[in-house]
């Protein structure tokens, strides 16, 4: 449903997110490594959600990517919106140009119900709250371990 963009995007900023509390600032090849991501895309990612202000950085030798822990909650589909656009959770699931409650594709009424249910999760979720979820050990980010973090 998502692009492989939108995917690591979210997966960046979780990261980040989690490095930014005691205040670490990442610079982009070990955010890379960490989402599993090559290094240019993942700077093409990371300027985009910079551009969006979902993330900051700083250039310079102490510079890096960060996430202001004092900022306001940042609910996950703003990072959606910010690398997909607000299609995203709207299209057609069979991709066709004319779909709608009015006139629905074969899936519509049933992937609707789901989407739905991700819209909401989205707007409702914030990344510092799944960051956080993460570091207590209630969810699971790929490659991040909060043991080997301390």
């Amino acid at each position: 449903m998502f692009t492989k963009a939108c995917e690591y995007a979210i997966r960046a900023v979780l990261f980040i997110a989690m490095k930014s509390i005691d205040g670490s600032r990442l610079g982009i090849p070990e955010i890379a490594r960490a989402i599993d991501s090559p290094v240019p895309f993942t700077a093409k990612i990371l300027q985009t959600l910079v551009r969006k202000k979902i993330i900051s950085s700083i250039k310079g030798p102490n510079g890096g990517f960060f996430l202001d822990p004092k900022a306001k909650p940042i609910p996950i589909n703003a990072v959606v919106k910010a690398i997909d656009g607000d299609d995203v959770l709207s299209s057609c699931a069979l991709g066709l140009k004319k779909c709608s409650d009015s006139f629905p594709c074969p899936v519509h009424h049933e992937v609707k119900l789901y989407k739905d249910k991700l819209k909401e999760v989205f707007k409702d979720t914030s990344i510092q709250s799944a960051a956080r979820d993460v570091l207590q050990g209630k969810a699971y980010l790929k490659n991040y371990s909060p043991r080997s973090s301390r």
